[in-house]
């Protein structure tokens, strides 16, 4: 089935007194030939050249206050070595602050045993090769828990670039096969979406008990390759009389 385009006219302004509505007629144009609609997905690696970590401090007391002090003393420690290892204050941003009652259960029942606070924080670093180290002085200074590291690029336009150029490869190549296939000469396309697709390859780390049980000088980190993709959907019309026989 033939699906119609739409194309906008624009009226002149200068044509109409002032303040006078300008209305858009709508001007719609039917295919020739039948209309074919392709989804085409193409990824690009590349090596990434920057990592994101998570560091947090988890502390434990009788009261709601102490637990939020203590926290505050002890994540002020990781913030600042964060800082002492060149880390600029852009590149650190705090993603949570919680604060809630423990309880212990026996036999169903509730008994509370103190507040716990926690604050996190996400590391931007600029050097993948210092993760490894970095993360080895996040537990020195106190951290408790780390998450990440996911890996990115601070620009993909180039390999979202490449991506597009393979999908409209591709999906041209499909189109035509089809037209083939159905007897017409060639296709032209009629319209054009694009979907962006980011895949960041994550890392799982041990727990911070681990980590610091078995840290060699650097913690060992390989950033592997960063997937960017592209989801093109491309509608062409099937152009040039069938060969005979065909329908």
């Amino acid at each position: 089935m033939s699906k119609p385009v739409t194309v906008l006219a624009a009226a002149s302004a200068l044509m109409l007194p002032a303040g006078a509505a300008i209305a858009a007629p709508q001007v719609t144009l039917a295919p020739a030939g039948p209309v074919i609609e392709l989804s085409i997905s193409e990824s690009v690696d590349t090596a990434p050249d920057r990592v994101t970590i998570g560091a947090g401090v988890t502390s434990t007391a009788p009261t709601a206050t102490a637990a939020m002090r203590q926290n505050a003393a002890e994540m002020a420690k990781v913030i600042a070595r964060i800082k002492a290892l060149g880390i600029a204050s852009e590149d650190i941003t705090t993603t949570g602050v919680l604060l809630g009652a423990l309880y212990d259960y026996q036999n169903g029942t509730p008994a509370f045993r103190g507040y716990q606070a926690a604050n996190r924080v996400s590391i931007l670093l600029r050097k993948i090769d210092d993760t490894g180290s970095v993360l080895d002085a996040l537990v020195e200074a106190g951290a408790t828990d780390l998450t990440g590291p996911e890996f990115g690029i601070a620009d993909d336009t180039a390999a979202k670039a490449e991506a597009r150029k393979a999908a409209v490869t591709r999906g041209d190549a499909q189109a035509r096969a089809y037209a083939a296939m159905l007897g017409y000469e060639g296709v032209r396309v009629i319209a054009v979406t694009e979907a962006i697709e980011r895949s960041f390859p994550v890392m799982a780390l041990a727990k911070v008990s681990e980590v610091a049980a078995t840290a060699s000088p650097a913690t060992p980190i390989q950033p592997g390759q960063v997937t960017t993709g592209v989801n093109v959907t491309i509608t062409y019309e099937l152009v040039g009389k069938p060969a005979a026989g065909t329908k």
